[in-house]
């Protein structure tokens, strides 16, 4: 199994959340990238930030935001 470009997707905008902050959110404006689009709404139907729009990450979209940064870390040179 490997990683549809969607979840690609989701993954990089999970990374433009600041992770040592829970105050700071993002908003995605209608002008984004569809695809930008996309993966924040699909971020929010799975209640990982609190917008359809971007927001704040709720606790599990911090946990999953935080897996993330780690394997990018882990798979970085």
């Amino acid at each position: 199994m490997k990683f549809n470009q969607q979840q690609l997707n989701e993954l990089n905008l999970l990374l433009q959340f600041d992770l040592n902050s829970r105050d700071t959110g993002i908003k995605v404006h209608k002008t984004a990238e569809k695809k930008t689009q996309d993966a924040v709404e699909s971020l929010y139907q799975k209640n990982l930030c609190t917008h359809p729009d971007g927001g704040y990450l709720t606790d599990e979209g911090i946990e999953v935001a935080q897996y993330a940064d780690r394997i990018l870390r882990v798979l970085t040179p």
